[in-house]
């Protein structure tokens, strides 16, 4: 695995992108629902296929499920880690730690993601249409991963460059793998990344727990981010987003990775980050508003208007509204069985009430 090195990048980076829209764009909407990643339970067959009923028909958007109630390597910083290549881990009392080989803990990630690509093949055989995939972001990779000396990779300018270019690589080859598998899908890409706001703001706390690490200047943050978007999309990924249900997202600076789209819990949206979102919304930036609970009953109307209000308030042009993709505020691990189902179908209820509203 070869490592690269960060471009360097203006301090001043411009927020709108480019006028000319990239060749893989897509059209996605009106009315479009989808989730987020985690899904309670361990039996990814009927994951599947509650999430295939649910969603598998355009414009809803299937995704993979994630299921962390398996067990480690199945969970968020786990399933990451195990893309990568040629940097191993195994787990430790602290959490995940690179290490030089691999072994049973680096393989239990492999087979749970290899079970899970084996289940979407047979249910999405003959799947045609959008098909989501999530990975954890490098930043909240290099925050949640330990270096052998018990500190973790985020510390480590070096290590943190190495991750980067070996989860570019194995996120390639995973969006290949997956293609393959379901050729008629068109693969979006979403990034997780709850850690950055501790990445950027220096409050990550040290291996002792009585200081903190230092922040990560904004510029580096961008550069691994877009790294990893555009491998992506040289790996034929046809739309990037990056999700966060973190407090205090840092909008400003996702949006300067050019993603096309941006997953938010719009509950932790204060009156600048939506006033940040509408303006990249005009500029072609989808938003996918987490604005359906993760818990409890929810009536669409009540998501609609969590949406519709602040849209209208913001002066944004109504039709726009349409173009707005739903999902539940964030993955639905803790969730009941019943209530993640639920959730699903009140995010495309919502979706449709919010498109009838948008072209009134």
């Amino acid at each position: 695995m070869s490592s690269s090195s960060f471009l360097h990048l203006p301090g001043d980076l411009p927020l709108d992108l480019p006028g000319d829209e990239p060749e893989n764009q897509v059209t996605i909407g009106p009315a479009a629902a989808s989730g987020i990643g985690s899904w309670p339970g361990t039996d990814v067959v009927d994951t599947m296929r509650i999430t295939f009923g649910e969603l598998g028909e355009a414009p809803a958007i299937p995704y993979l499920p994630e299921l962390p109630a398996r067990g480690p390597g199945a969970d968020m910083i786990g399933r990451g880690a195990g893309l990568l290549v040629d940097l191993p881990v195994d787990l430790q009392p602290s959490g995940w730690r690179l290490v030089d080989h691999p072994g049973r803990d680096h393989k239990r990630t492999r087979a749970w993601l290899r079970q899970d690509l084996d289940v979407l093949a047979e249910i999405g055989d003959s799947y045609e249409g959008l098909l989501k995939l999530q990975v954890t972001g490098p930043w909240t990779l290099a925050a949640n991963l330990w270096l052998p000396r018990l500190e973790r990779v985020v510390v480590d300018p070096g290590a943190c460059r190495d991750l980067i270019a070996s989860l570019a690589e194995g996120l390639s080859q995973h969006l290949q793998e997956v293609a393959r598998l379901l050729p008629r899908a068109q693969l979006l890409l979403q990034v997780d990344e709850p850690s950055v706001p501790a990445v950027l703001d220096g409050s990550l706390p040290t291996a002792s727990g009585f200081g903190r690490l230092r922040a990560i200047e904004e510029p580096v943050v961008i550069e691994g981010l877009t790294t990893v978007l555009e491998a992506a999309r040289s790996a034929g990924a046809v739309r990037t987003i990056i999700h966060s249900c973190a407090p205090k997202p840092p909008v400003r600076t996702l949006l300067r990775t050019g993603a096309d789209a941006l997953a938010l819990d719009i509950s932790l949206l204060d009156t600048q980050r939506w006033e940040q979102m509408a303006e990249a919304t005009e500029n072609g930036t989808t938003l996918w508003a987490g604005a359906v609970p993760t818990t409890g009953a929810a009536r669409p109307q009540a998501v609609a208007d969590a949406i519709w209000n602040p849209w209208r308030k913001l002066g944004l042009d109504p039709k726009s509204a349409a173009d707005v993709v739903l999902t539940p505020a964030c993955g639905l691990a803790g969730s009941s069985p019943q209530q993640a189902r639920s959730a699903l179908k009140v995010a495309r209820e919502a979706a449709r009430i919010l498109a009838d509203r948008a072209f009134e």
